[in-house]
């Protein structure tokens, strides 16, 4: 792990830009050798259900919906599956869900049995909408088609991040599930530390436990920053189960990534961030005792409850709280009087990170209690870029169009160029390295099995 860890650190960003390109330059050829198509998502009835028209899940790894709570449910999200370090379906990768697809978003919940979602994006960010609400006001209920959803507890552990219990009914029914929202992470940009997000991963693991249930995870189109978050994952999974070595490949994780949701991980700050953030994990493992380190695998855990019969009732009483509850470790505050608002300011990520002010423009999205002294819309810039940096050879973002979907007025017009062109390839810069760099002679140690995703997971005929 130290040699790993020294790799790391050692990454020149210059190459790690140009990895990026042979990254892209590859995904191309990805879906032609796995004949990877999305002919659902392009069906006409299903285009309205896009976020973003060039960004549909692949019809081998798609999620198919089959609850059905009216007649005219159809099985299309724009969702995918992903596996996980064990070769199990891990994650669901998906778009946050738009105003005609929050009860699809449910039903996919339900079906699944979700427990934690990870939501790596805000409601309204640059004065664009990129997720619909989908969970309702703290200690209130909301209807989403047949599912009623209420909020019990909603805490802020710290600025960047709200947990909110959430409890769906359905049909008499109940399942408790949470979801973790993160608040500082700018779309197609990166966090200005790894802290936060590696914080919020240990949450978001500590409340899944044991569970076999995928984790769903999403931002706006569910690629950029949820490929960067499954990927994180999947590398903290490596290393508990002590598979990761030291010839371990970025570039071969993201590929495998792209292999199952388009553009996932979508521009070279991402990559690079996974580079720093999985370091900074390395650094974390490397002081943690092996006690503490494995005792949140899932087979710990149940060894525990086998040979510890006297303790099984409190362990059970705990299991019980946990289908419910976030246990969060929150930092001592003093005690916020009625008139302070509801929610903290958030941290605008900046290039330097020794200073975490706060403007007194930045709000939370929804926080009225504010709406009086700052736009109720908050202003999240992207981080600062090097001016040492060389620009890159092709556009590190390419254009995608939004799809045709209700306007709201207060809104600006989605009309920047976000996403990639997969239709286009990028030139193919594989002939600038040599054998040496850290993704180039280095390959990712996989699961035994076979590589193509289990029928459970909505194969089409090819």
């Amino acid at each position: 792990m130290e040699l790993l860890l020294s790799a790391l650190r050692a990454v020149d960003p210059a190459a790690v830009e140009q990895e990026y390109q042979v990254v892209r330059s590859q995904s191309l050829q990805l879906k032609k050798d796995h004949g990877l198509t999305t002919e659902v998502g392009s069906l006409k009835d299903n285009a309205k259900k896009n976020r973003y028209k060039d960004i549909l899940p692949y019809d081998q790894t798609r999620v198919v919906l089959s609850l059905q709570t009216s007649g005219s449910d159809s099985d299309y999200i724009n969702a995918s599956f992903v596996q996980g370090a064990s070769g199990d379906c891990r994650y669901i990768a998906s778009q946050a869900p738009l105003s005609s697809t929050l009860t699809d978003f449910w039903r996919m919940i339900w079906q699944h049995k979700i427990k934690v979602i990870v939501m790596a994006c805000r409601e309204i960010e640059m004065g664009k909408r990129k997720c619909e609400c989908y969970w309702a006001a703290p200690l209130q209920s909301a209807a989403f088609g047949p599912f009623t959803v209420t909020t019990q507890v909603e805490s802020r552990p710290n600025q960047d991040v709200v947990v909110r219990t959430l409890v769906v009914c359905y049909q008499q029914d109940v399942h408790s599930l949470v979801q973790f929202q993160y608040l500082s992470w700018p779309d197609h940009d990166v966090p200005y530390e790894t802290t936060g997000i590696l914080d919020l991963l240990d949450r978001a693991r500590s409340s899944q436990g044991a569970e076999s249930s995928p984790i769903l995870v999403h931002c706006s189109a569910g690629c950029g920053r949820t490929g960067v978050i499954c990927a994180l994952d999947y590398i903290h999974d490596l290393v508990v189960t002590k598979k990761i070595t030291e010839d371990f490949s970025v570039l071969d994780l993201v590929l495998e990534l792209r292999r199952q949701r388009p553009s996932a991980v979508q521009t070279k700050d991402q990559y690079g961030f996974i580079f720093t953030a999985a370091a900074s994990m390395l650094e974390r493992f490397l002081q943690t005792p092996d006690d503490q380190l494995y005792s949140n695998l899932p087979e710990v855990k149940k060894r525990e409850k086998k040979t510890s019969a006297a303790a099984s009732s409190s362990v059970n009483s705990s299991s019980a709280m946990n289908d419910t509850y976030a246990v969060v470790n929150k930092a001592k505050q003093p005690h916020r009087t009625t008139s302070e608002p509801a929610y903290s300011s958030v941290v605008i990520p900046r290039s330097n990170p020794g200073s975490r002010t706060l403007p007194p423009s930045h709000h939370y999205d929804n926080d009225c209690s504010a709406a009086s002294a700052a736009p109720i819309y908050s202003t999240v810039k992207p981080k600062v870029k090097p001016l040492t940096s060389p620009p890159s050879a092709s556009p590190i973002y390419d254009i995608a169009a939004p799809t045709n979907q209700r306007e709201d007025p207060h809104l600006v017009p989605e009309a920047d160029h976000d996403y990639e062109d997969v239709s286009s390839p990028a030139s193919d810069v594989s002939s600038f390295f040599t054998p040496g760099g850290i993704g180039f002679n280095c390959r990712i140690q996989k699961p035994k099995g076979p590589r193509d995703p289990p029928a459970a997971w909505g194969r089409m005929e090819r």
